[in-house]
């Protein structure tokens, strides 16, 4: 019997959070969609636990459409934890009971669902004294962090780096892990009420304001924009010539990158099982603080992407779909 089906030859049902149409968060409707068939190849079957959201995925290409093909109706969120239901016969690793965390493919039907397919080199095996809503909270912007700071910015102990947005989900990850490397953190926040947040998170120095003007020029080896689109020019001009100017969210601009003298560069992250695993002993050890800004039920997942404009938390909003 094809999974897609019930025994008496209906179509399974599932419940979603799905979009019919290009829009935000009033394109979102909790509804009946169909379930995932079985598992292909090294696709996994992943019963949804918990799902974290980015905001901005509603804005992106890959969320509509595929290879220029419209893919509508969508689901979205991609950061996923839940339990292996079902394996194709190339998902090697898993089998039918693992608890398991990792990413969705952002071309793909995403984790905002009862059940999920993913190819098996984007998860891992989730530690099992670690709740589903942190391993879901900590997946993209975890990876995130560490590709900007070990392949993109490639700082040394000793070195220092501006962060702006010191309180977002990549943010939190990417003090936490730069501090750890023995690198001086700078971080920038909208508001005195962050500030705590990011000292948390562990930054040496934080600066209030959208255009803080506390920052001499090129004092810092690299700064990383966690913001979003949009990148100012005193973010550029903070680095030294030589320095480095990461983006997260779109290319930099290059008439300021070469006016400042840097090196400005912009990534999606690849997710990948090793760099899972790194992370999933990180949180069994309990080295890192996830911060949760909220958690919302999956029924009231448009409320959830309605809800950037009045989160005052720091962190990732996560779907909570089924318990444990």
């Amino acid at each position: 019997m094809n999974a897609t089906e019930s025994r008496d030859g209906q179509l399974a049902q599932m419940k979603a959070l799905r979009a019919h149409a290009r829009g935000g968060p009033e394109q979102l409707r909790y509804e009946d969609a169909p379930r995932p068939a079985a598992p292909t190849g090294s696709d996994v079957c992943v019963q949804v636990r918990a799902a974290a959201i980015t905001f901005d995925e509603l804005t992106w290409s890959e969320t509509w459409e595929s290879d220029g093909a419209d893919r509508t109706p969508v689901i979205p969120s991609h950061e996923v934890a839940g339990v292996v239901v079902a394996t194709g016969p190339d998902a090697d690793g898993f089998a039918i009971g693992d608890e398991v965390f990792g990413l969705v493919p952002f071309d793909r039907d995403g984790a905002a669902a009862e059940y999920v397919l993913v190819p098996a080199a984007n998860l891992a095996r989730k530690p099992a004294d670690v709740p589903d809503v942190e391993a879901a909270a900590a997946v993209l912007p975890a990876l995130t962090a560490w590709e900007a700071l070990d392949e993109h910015a490639r700082l040394a102990a000793g070195q220092r780096l501006l962060v702006r947005g010191g309180t977002g989900g990549v943010a939190s990850f990417l003090i936490q892990f730069a501090r750890a490397m023995g690198v001086e953190v700078t971080a920038t926040v909208r508001s005195a009420a962050s500030v705590e947040a990011a000292k948390q998170f562990g930054a040496h120095t934080v600066l209030v304001g959208d255009e803080p003007n506390d920052i001499p020029p090129a004092t810092f080896d690299a700064a990383i924009d966690a913001v979003g689109a949009g990148t100012p020019e005193w973010a550029y001009r903070a680095v030294r010539p030589g320095g480095r100017v990461i983006t997260l969210q779109e290319p930099p601009d290059a008439a300021l990158a070469e006016a400042s003298g840097v090196e400005a560069m912009f990534f999606v992250v690849s997710p990948n099982a090793e760099a899972l695993e790194r992370l999933a002993d990180v949180l069994a050890r309990g080295e890192i603080d996830v911060a949760i800004a909220a958690t919302y039920p999956l029924s009231d997942g448009q409320a959830a992407y309605a809800s950037r404009s009045s989160t005052r938390s720091s962190g990732k909003t996560v779907l909570v779909v089924s318990q444990s």
